[in-house]
């Protein structure tokens, strides 16, 4: 794995999915001017292939069912720890057909 950026908004993260191409993209819920899901949603529109895993301080039900339907591969709170966050990561990297 290789961290190829880091985004502080989901405009950001568009332009650096389109700069850099990544395979997974891991996604905060809670972003200024768009919103994890939003970007998702956008980013999934021109880089289909790219996989998102969302690790957020929220996980409810509500955004997780927001998350999964805009696309999301994986997600994984924050409180949860590295470990089932690598397993997402990975895990999203073997849905497109990667390996790690």
């Amino acid at each position: 794995m290789a961290v190829v950026g880091e985004a502080a908004s989901g405009q950001a993260v568009l332009d650096i999915v389109a700069a850099t191409d990544p395979d997974v993209v891991v996604m905060d819920l809670v972003m200024p001017g768009m919103d994890g899901i939003d970007a998702t949603s956008a980013l999934l529109a021109t880089a289909a292939h790219c996989k998102v895993v969302i690790l957020s301080m929220v996980g409810d039900a509500a955004s997780r069912r927001r998350a999964f339907a805009a696309g999301v591969a994986a997600f994984v709170e924050k409180s949860a720890g590295l470990d089932p966050l690598l397993a997402a990561i990975r895990g999203a990297v073997t849905q497109s057909g990667q390996t790690s």
